[in-house]
């Protein structure tokens, strides 16, 4: 319980994605057990409010950069049309 305590204390952006995962999963299993007290309980419910939206903001971060990843590496995405764009030919001189 101790441990619950000490996480409690710490900034939910700190925490590292696995942490904050498992400190969510605690939450989850306490809340569930009904041992609490009210006021405890409360406590506990907004701290897993807070865990979960920032897991939820961290892998939709994470999502987005697959998305990139995988539209660089695309071989049927559409190329870029650059004729528009100045010219370098000047570059091999």
């Amino acid at each position: 319980m101790a441990e619950d305590a000490t996480k409690d204390t710490r900034n939910v952006e700190d925490l590292s994605f696995k942490e904050a995962s498992v400190e969510l999963e605690q939450i989850v299993r306490s809340l569930e057990a009904g041992d609490l007290e009210l006021e405890e309980s409360l406590e506990r419910y907004s701290r897993g409010v807070e865990l979960l939206k920032s897991l939820r903001e961290r892998l939709a971060n994470a999502e987005q950069k697959v998305r990139v990843l995988l539209d660089a590496t695309d071989e049927d995405a559409p190329v870029t049309d650059t004729t528009a764009a100045p010219s370098t030919a000047y570059l091999d001189e």
